[in-house]
């Protein structure tokens, strides 16, 4: 549909049944030729950062050079306690298995030590992927001290918005670029995605019936495990208005709003997730059929005519 990028998350709940991301999107490697392969995201806190290396080395090995690897703590904590972590390392884990990473993708043989597992002496890490470096982008969720460190290590920045309103976000992008400047990064290197949930139907009435009820049963749901109080269809209709977090409406409306939200963040790629709950699969292939060839056009279309730019991906 013309799409720019692909990415799977990483669960492990029995409503998400997706735990092992790289190997879903290996068999989309092999039924596809441009699209790029991201992880969206890998729950790096709890996963072992040579597996994660190797796995997506291996997919980039596949697709000819399509993989990327989209690093997070994750919006759940099951897999800690499923893999024997500690919630309460959460930051610390995360902090030293990204350092890991980078290692990994930046030296053959390596040399690593950190406390909360085993030195690496010397050992080296294959296969090593067709792309040098592999791309490797860091997912947040609003906290300014991730921002702050992925700006510091002058890495691409995927920036999570299910909630609120998307302008109280936009500071953390003027924080990333500022520590990324205060570390010697080049700023030429530095990318920003904002990430979304929303949903797109030939009209936007139609848009927001199909789409409400599946994604508040979900919403709901965790709510119940989390503490929150019940969403509703009046909720539901203002985060979809033009301040709010849901990209939700015809391909028009959805793409008036997105190229309004890149005014504001001048990101360099948007990811739609457009599966929240269960949703009839005829729907979910239409809303992607859209995506592709109604909203992105319109959007390139658009920043084109400014002199900029942005990747599509879902």
């Amino acid at each position: 549909m013309g799409l720019d990028v692909f990415g799977l998350g990483e669960h492990h709940r029995p409503d998400y049944a997706a735990s092992a991301p790289a190997v879903a999107l290996a068999a989309a490697a092999v039924k596809t030729k441009n699209i790029r392969l991201t992880s969206a995201v890998t729950v790096l806190s709890s996963d072992d950062p040579v597996r994660v290396f190797q796995q997506f080395s291996t997919l980039d090995l596949i697709s000819n050079g399509r993989a990327e690897i989209m690093a997070g703590r994750g919006s759940f904590i099951e897999s800690f306690p499923l893999f024997g972590y500690n919630l309460e390392d959460y930051d610390q884990l995360f902090e030293e298995k990204l350092d890991l990473l980078l290692a990994l993708r930046d030296s053959e043989v390596v040399e690593w030590k950190g406390e909360m597992r085993a030195p690496i002496n010397g050992r080296g890490v294959y296969p090593r992927p067709l792309q040098d470096p592999l791309p490797l982008w860091v997912a947040v969720g609003g906290t300014p001290q991730s921002v702050a460190r992925a700006g510091a290590l002058g890495l691409p920045v995927a920036l999570a918005i299910i909630g609120g309103e998307p302008r109280r976000f936009a500071p953390l992008f003027d924080l990333y670029r500022e520590a990324a400047r205060r570390a010697g990064q080049d700023q030429a290197k530095l990318k920003t995605s904002i990430n979304v949930h929303g949903f797109i139907a030939d009209t936007t009435q139609a848009a927001a019936d199909q789409f409400y009820g599946p994604q508040a049963e979900v919403m709901n749901r965790i709510g119940r495990e989390r503490g929150w109080g019940p969403t509703s269809r009046a909720h539901f209709d203002m985060s979809r208005g033009p301040n709010g977090a849901l990209f939700v409406g015809d391909p028009e409306a959805v793409a008036e709003k997105i190229i309004a939200q890149h005014a504001l963040f001048k990101n360099d790629r948007f990811l739609l997730q457009m599966a929240i709950g269960l949703m009839p699969h005829d729907q979910i292939m239409r809303g992607i059929e859209l995506y592709g060839t109604k909203v992105a056009p319109l959007v390139r279309k658009a920043l084109t005519e400014k002199g900029e730019g942005m990747k599509a991906s879902a």
